[in-house]
């Protein structure tokens, strides 16, 4: 595997999911670990981008502001029922992100939804670089 490319993966963790993601910037390791979230929620293959939201968080470390962003995200998710096919973040510092979610409000009709995602958490949380491949990971309690 290459450093440019980028993805996500689930792992098993007690009682709950994890999600390992990874690219060639960090920027774009926190939005295929915002993905990975939202998969499990719905396929992202079965959404339709036809609407966008905007989405900050701050934090005093990476760590905190990867769980942070993960958050905000599925506060979107939670309060206008938006479901996610992509995401692209445009800003990722140690302290503060910003990005967009592209999708549309759950569709009963066309959308199974999975797995109810509560939050993410800072239960073993890692963000890191090596080799210009940046890697994140973070468990959600489900």
């Amino acid at each position: 595997m290459s450093a440019s490319e980028a993805g996500w993966e689930h792992f098993e963790t007690e009682a709950d999911v994890g999600v390992l993601a990874w690219a060639a910037t960090r920027a774009e390791a926190f939005a295929q670990a915002s993905l990975g979230v939202f998969a499990l929620i719905v396929r992202p293959e079965e959404v339709t981008e036809r609407e966008h939201r905007e989405v900050r968080a701050q934090a005093d470390s990476p760590e905190r502001l990867l769980v942070s962003w993960i958050n905000e995200c599925l506060y979107v998710h939670e309060i206008e029922g938006f479901v996610v096919r992509r995401v692209k973040v445009d800003t990722c510092t140690d302290t503060v992100v910003h990005g967009v979610l592209h999708g549309e409000e759950v569709d009963a009709g066309r959308h199974r939804l999975g797995t109810i995602v509560k939050a993410a958490t800072l239960h073993r949380v890692v963000v890191a670089e090596s080799a210009g491949r940046h890697e994140v990971r973070v468990i959600v309690d489900v």
